[in-house]
């Protein structure tokens, strides 16, 4: 009999779409107290959850903040830190802050890009690699700096980024056909 009240309670607890990750969004909103001044943190919160910023999530955040759609995705799209599309499996984030550029971060980007098959600012269309840049990410003594799927990488040229990304690109592969022919 517990065993039934416990999975009653999960199953009132659960969001109706099935999706555990609004569990997460609605903690964040009980914590701001659905508070409309709110809304930027709780857009912050629901990129970390869900990777970007979709359709859906931007609605669900209007509704349960009782304002208007368009002010949500207003807001959302104002400022440049959020995202309104998947992105890809890894994220490669070249910094352009001045300290990068000078150093040649813009070369990185254009050089990545072409290597990769993957604009700056897009996803491959294999889905495997978003390739971003940022205005300044903080690390000016390690210029050009690149983040790469939240690591920090110092003073990177083409060759060494690019060489990064395939060797983590050739990890998986190997790891994905150990795990069918295993």
């Amino acid at each position: 009999m517990a065993a039934t009240a416990t999975d009653s309670r999960a199953q009132q607890d659960a969001h109706p779409s099935g999706d555990e990750r609004f569990a997460l969004l609605d903690k964040a909103l009980k914590r701001a107290r659905f508070e409309q001044d709110q809304l930027v943190e709780l857009l912050h919160t629901a990129q970390e959850v869900f990777g970007y910023l979709s359709n859906d999530v931007l609605i669900y955040l209007a509704r349960q903040l009782r304002l208007p759609p368009s002010r949500v995705l207003g807001v959302a799209s104002f400022y440049h830190l959020f995202t309104f599309e998947a992105p890809g499996d890894h994220i490669c984030t070249v910094c352009l802050g001045t300290a990068c550029y000078v150093k040649g971060a813009e070369e990185v980007v254009e050089g990545t890009a072409q290597a990769l098959g993957v604009p700056a600012g897009q996803t491959s269309d294999d889905g495997r690699l978003t390739l971003w840049t940022a205005r300044c990410v903080g690390s000016c003594g390690l210029a050009p700096v690149v983040v790469f799927d939240g690591t920090v990488l110092g003073k990177q040229t083409t060759d060494e980024l690019v060489t990064h990304i395939r060797e983590v690109f050739a990890a998986e592969d190997a790891a994905a056909e150990e795990e069918e022919a295993g």
